[in-house]
């Protein structure tokens, strides 16, 4: 696989802000599911997705993180480490959907694995 990059999140503090700003002035779609206190984007026909995300503490180590699709998780995990890279949030389970991971590149730079589950599976906690 040639990890494309298949989700973006923005991350912030002002999620409602974020939110109406991107429905008004570009028409997106915009879903928040509240039991993971998350902002689902729908930015239009041929568009990439992605999420608009509160962390619940800490600083935000960035404020845009993009998501590299994966066939094994596991295995780009240590790819990244054998890289030199840092893995900044382990394993995460999204119900229903994949499994992702945050990793640091050697610069610093915050971005996101994502393992994408087949409709009929389930990822594992």
């Amino acid at each position: 696989m040639s990890n494309p990059v298949v989700h973006w999140e923005f991350w912030t503090r002002q999620p409602e802000e974020v939110v109406n700003f991107y429905e008004k002035a570009f028409g997106w779609k915009i879903q928040h599911i509240p039991e993971i206190n998350y902002r689902v984007v729908d930015s239009g026909e041929g568009g990439l997705g992605g999420g608009i995300f509160e962390p619940d503490e800490g600083p935000l180590p960035g404020n845009m993180a993009l998501y590299l699709g994966c066939d094994n998780l596991e295995a780009t995990l240590q790819s990244i480490r054998d890289a030199g890279g840092t893995i900044i949030v382990e394993e995460q389970v999204v119900p229903g959907q994949g499994r992702f991971a945050l990793f640091a590149d050697p610069e610093g730079r915050v971005n996101g694995v994502w393992e994408q589950v087949a409709p009929d599976e389930k990822p594992e906690a």
